[in-house]
């Protein structure tokens, strides 16, 4: 647990996040709260911050221009932008108006945005620039435009702050009630037109709470922001929770820059989604390929070593003195310096949720002692239900409850929760709330999984995503997913398989790892991985990786087909949402051909060799016909209604 701060209530249910966001101006008026690099593209951008006090100014200021554009108490007011000051302002401002603070994925699609702007009936939006107010100028009546250059004919953001009654604003923000919505977060869409989770005040400050149980962080601890803040992990990270702390946010506006703001920043705790946490440990293993042979060998050593001190403390067994000893020189002399270069060497907390974690990209970190602690939740759940944390955790597993939450299974293996952060209901299009929840207050989140007799969450899959043979046989294909994946030349996968005999799988080549182990295979093929994908060679070790899969699954979790692909899926090309989460349904409408082709035995076998056209392959792969050993069944996946809610 972590320093307790003053509260400003002594019933904290009856919280509110301005009452907050006012303790902080009070006790922590001089402590950086938010930093963010201006003109980060010229390569000479240092960050800007503001303090406390100067943030709470300057959201009065806000709430004084938002007000003159009729912003009112229930108003959804809609936002359209990057990690940026302006976003993060704007929502405390909203929040003290009473007004409902809404962001919107830049990924939207228009029709999205439209049915977003007809159902929420909001009549102002705050949007990043010259593209997005095209967008948006026919939907609303107002627009508000954050970038200077491209607000022409719209309200410049810097023209929003302007004087204010200090009374004025002290009644408004103390009319907030616990039970007001704090904002409404609209679901990705995938399946349906996107549904309006509405989160409240309580929601968000008892998760809070109750998260600030489950780990010890310095005080004031810094926050990487990244993810959109369309996502309810980020919302919570980078808005709620460290109003609740008091700590300090730095805003990266490109998530592809996280990594090089870890390794400027040297953050002591840092949350990443599984997409993020593989990707950084690919870099890691390309990296490791370059070093000499001896200290090559050395890392793997003290990485044994590491293995064994976090098994040891995951079985909540006393570490033997002897291996005590030995990790701590192994991570002095070996793991620190490593770590330092990417800026992980002062971490204390490592989270991860949103989407399934390969088992192997969990253990590759521990073998630098860094535990990435697994938590589960949906957008209805106001983020975490569930989480590890370093007094209990099970690799794998996503956690325990956080206090004041219930869990349950169903018949079916449906995860039910119950609790204080179980959101009001999804936003009617007349302005009313449906509430979830049956009688007794419990919500079917749409996930499947099992509770250990320790009281740890295994997540398999989501219910709706669950492959069915056409022998009946129910398939998890994150399970078959992650697997796969955990080869390093693997980077993605996708599996197939509903109402059929078999699997098949559609592969996706490592942009990262591909390049360096054919160097270090005597491949001299340039780096592109479309090229790379073609290779005989690569061909034959990933015929071997989903062998090795195979292996590890049942017959009916096997994969017996499969083409590798070498340019990765991204958010920008549709086949990852916004927090790098898989969209199945648009892969199925995009490579269906592909698919049906592994059907129609257009694969060719390993043992062929060869290759197929357009630098893809087609593979056959049998593992053993009679393995009923399982994988690992774990996968925090959000969105009750199978349309990834927090994605």
């Amino acid at each position: 647990m972590n320093t307790t701060l003053r509260l400003p209530a002594t019933d904290t249910a009856r919280l509110t996040v301005p009452e907050l966001l006012s303790r902080n101006a009070e006790d922590h008026g001089d402590l950086p709260a938010l930093s963010w690099k201006e003109n980060a593209d010229t390569g000479r951008a240092r960050w800007t911050t503001l303090t406390w006090a100067e943030v709470r100014e300057r959201t009065a200021r806000l709430a004084a221009g938002l007000a003159d554009l009729g912003a009112r108490r229930g108003d959804l007011v809609l936002m359209m932008m990057g990690n940026r000051p302006e976003h993060w302002l704007t929502d405390l401002a909203l929040m003290h108006l009473g007004a409902v603070p809404v962001s919107v994925y830049a990924t939207a699609a228009p029709e999205q945005v439209a049915h977003i702007v007809e159902h929420s009936r909001a009549r102002l939006a705050v949007v990043e620039g010259a593209a997005e107010a095209a967008l948006w100028q026919p939907l609303v009546e107002h627009l508000v435009v954050a970038e200077p250059g491209a607000a022409a004919g719209h309200t410049a953001w810097t023209e929003l702050e302007r004087p204010y009654d200090q009374d004025q604003f002290e009644r408004t923000w103390r009319a907030v009630r616990a039970e007001d919505p704090v904002t409404v977060v609209y679901t990705s869409g995938t399946t349906g037109d996107p549904k309006g989770v509405v989160v409240s005040h309580r929601n968000v400050v008892v998760n809070a709470l109750a998260l600030d149980e489950v780990v010890e962080l310095p005080a004031h601890v810094e926050h990487i922001c990244y993810l959109p803040f369309a996502h309810i992990a980020e919302r919570m990270l980078g808005i709620y929770l460290p109003l609740y702390r008091a700590s300090h946010v730095y805003l990266c506006a490109d998530p592809a820059q996280v990594a090089a703001t870890a390794q400027e920043l040297h953050p002591a705790q840092f949350f990443g989604v599984p997409r993020v946490w593989e990707k950084l440990a690919a870099s890691v293993r390309a990296a490791l390929t370059r070093l000499p042979e001896e200290q090559r060998r050395a890392v793997e050593e003290a990485g044994d070593v590491a293995r064994e001190y976090v098994r040891h403390r995951e079985r909540g067994e006393e570490v033997p003195e002897s291996l005590a000893s030995a990790y701590e020189r192994a991570r002095r002399e070996v793991l620190q310096p490593l770590l330092a270069l990417a800026g992980f060497d002062r971490l204390v907390w490592t989270g991860s949720a949103s989407a399934p974690m390969p088992q192997e990209v969990v253990r590759f970190w521990a073998g630098f002692g860094i535990v990435i602690m697994d938590a589960w939740g949906l957008t209805e759940t106001a983020g975490a239900a569930t989480a590890n944390g370093p007094g209990a955790f099970r690799l794998g597993s996503v956690g325990r409850p956080v206090d004041g939450v219930e869990l349950r299974t169903a018949e079916d293996g449906e995860i039910e929760v119950r609790g204080p952060t179980v959101f009001e209901g999804y936003l009617r299009a007349d302005g009313t709330v449906e509430p979830a929840v049956d009688d007794e207050g419990w919500f079917a989140t749409g996930d499947i999984g099992r509770i250990d007799d320790d009281g740890f969450l295994w997540v398999t899959d989501r219910k709706k995503e669950m492959i069915v043979t056409s022998t009946g046989v129910n398939v998890s294909p994150a399970l078959v997913e992650n697997t796969l994946k955990e080869h390093p030349l693997v980077g993605q996968a996708f599996v197939h398989g509903d109402g059929r005999s078999y699997l098949v799988a559609l592969l996706v080549l490592d942009g990262e790892t591909a390049p360096a182990w054919a160097a270090a295979n005597g491949i001299d093929d340039g780096a592109d991985p479309a090229r790379l994908a073609a290779l005989p060679e690569v061909l034959a070790e990933t015929d071997r990786a989903v062998a090795a899969a195979n292996a590890r699954l049942s017959r009916t979790e096997q994969v017996k087909r499969y083409r590798l692909l070498g340019e990765e899926w991204a958010p920008g090309t549709g086949e990852l949402t916004p927090s790098l989460k898989l969209r199945r349904s648009v892969v199925r409408e995009k490579y269906g051909h592909l698919v049906e082709e592994l059907y129609e035995g257009g694969g060719r076998t390993p043992a062929d060799g060869a290759s197929a056209s357009g630098g893809a392959s087609d593979r056959t792969a049998d593992g053993p016909a009679d393995n009923l050993t399982e994988g690992p069944t774990k996968g925090p996946a959000d969105g009750a209604d199978g349309s990834d809610a927090a994605d």
